[in-house]
């Protein structure tokens, strides 16, 4: 029941590694996101500059509107994909996230049922009962975990789901707005 320095160690890296994997995916992400930032930037002080002269041209009223609807649209659609690509960097670092924990979970499960079994053979005579009782226990938890574990990914492929349907749903209205204002 004991643990040997050799076993403590060994948890020891084990935890510095799993930290260390943790502290990769996050800077990982955070790298991404930074380097999103900064390409949107740069692409909307272009479009900015791109922009301006296109106004700067414009000769009467009527070419204002049109210009207005054509340079709204492209504008619209680039913000749509920014957030879409936000968005699936927090989902797949969340799903990174999830993969480590899930894996520390395994572990912990592991070694508890060890230590468990170790424990029932040092145990006395007649604590069947509570050995039961603690397995049982750790039975229900394991479980109460997988259910909601499953149930938190339905939930968030419902949210995918939800969020590119309304999405596309917002793109088709916003470009059926710009041709409207095109067509009058």
């Amino acid at each position: 029941m004991y643990n040997t320095p050799e076993q403590l160690a060994g948890a020891n890296k084990a935890n510095v590694e799993t930290l260390l994997t943790v502290a990769n995916t996050a800077f990982a992400s955070a790298e991404r996101l930074a380097a999103l930032n900064l390409n949107t930037a740069r692409t909307i002080l272009e479009d900015s500059v791109n922009n301006a002269k296109s106004l700067l041209a414009v000769k009467d009223a009527q070419e204002l509107v049109s210009m207005q609807a054509a340079l709204a649209q492209p504008a619209f659609e680039k913000a749509v994909a920014y957030s879409r690509s936000i968005y699936e960097i927090a989902t797949q670092t969340q799903e990174e996230f999830s993969k480590i924990f899930d894996s520390q979970y395994v572990a912990i499960n592991k070694n508890v049922s060890s230590a468990l079994d170790k424990a029932v053979k040092n145990a006395p005579a007649g604590s069947d009962v509570a050995v039961a009782a603690v397995k049982s226990a750790l039975a229900a938890a394991n479980s109460a975990y997988e259910t909601m574990n499953k149930a938190a990914k339905q939930v968030a492929e419902m949210a995918e789901a939800n969020v590119a349907a309304a999405t596309t749903a917002t793109v088709k209205a916003v470009g059926a707005s710009a041709k409207a204002k095109k067509a009058a």
